[in-house]
This record gives C-alpha cells, structure tokens and sequence, in this order.
C-alpha cells in the first residue's frame, strides 16, 4: 500500500466528511480510493482504452406497444454473445422495466445498449460500464467450457 498525502481547506474537508458519513464511508482513504477508481474507470471508457467491459443496462417501456416486447426479445436473442442476463418487472398495468446485464467488447455493448434504447416505446434507457480486465490464467473448467473470466480493472 502507498501512502499519499493532500492538503484541503477546512471548508472543502468538512463537505468531503460530511459526504462520505452520508454515503457511510467508515474513512477518508476508502472514499478517495473508490472516486480514484470511478475516475480512472471514467476515464478508460471516454479514452477506448476499455476493450472489454461489464454492464447493467434498465429501461422502461409500455408493453401495449405494438410488438414491441417481441422486438425487444429478438434483439436480446440476436445479442446472445453480450447478454448475460435479464430481469423483466411489472411496474403498473401499462409499463415494464428491464435490466440487461450484460459482458463482451465495450464497443459492442455500447451499440446494442444504443439500439435498444432507441427503439420507438423505449423509455429511461441507462448503461453503467464496467471496464474489466479478461483473465488469461488457465483454469481447468476454461479448457472444458471454453469461457474467460473478467475482473474489475481497477
């Protein structure tokens, strides 16, 4: 571990303490190191320097949209290789939520989340990217199942 020190005025320090009690930090180098990773994963993304990624992807959409859940299923079947997974919500007699997660080539996350999202009733569409580091290690299931792993970069 690597001890860095910064100086703040006691205004600026007492917001930063004020915030991180709210969001139940136990200690100022935990939060400084989570805002250091949300920068540096911030960044990764804005630059392409995030080749594969990790994602969660929600929306809303009416479901007496003419086909449009069945639209919807189809692209999520044709995207087989970056869906992982879904979760399908009833949110009141007119209106579903889905969350997408979803793992492969960043760029190829980002066109599907940005076609779905697009489609005529699709409303609220968010990504949250995740860059992640694919794990070369062998493992003897990866020889078997033929999958990767990924973890968080930073």
């Amino acid at each position: 571990m690597e001890r860095i020190t910064i100086s703040l005025d006691e205004t600026l320090a007492q917001e930063f303490d004020d915030l991180i009690r709210t969001r139940g930090y136990g200690n100022r180098s935990e939060a400084v190191r989570d805002m250091i990773r949300a920068e540096l994963e911030k960044h990764r993304l804005q630059t392409e320097q995030a080749p594969h990624c990790v994602a969660s992807l929600s929306y809303v959409y009416d479901h007496h949209e003419r086909r449009l859940a069945e639209r919807l299923t189809d692209m999520q079947h044709h995207a087989h290789d970056l869906v992982v997974s879904s979760m399908h919500v009833h949110l009141d007699h007119d209106h579903c939520l889905e969350s997408l997660f979803l793992r492969g080539p960043t760029g190829a996350v980002r066109a599907f989340a940005e076609s779905l999202s697009a489609e005529r009733g699709v409303r609220h569409g968010q990504l949250n990217l995740v860059p992640v580091a694919m794990d070369q290690a062998s493992h003897p299931h990866r020889l078997i199942s033929g999958h990767l792993h990924s973890r968080p970069r930073s």
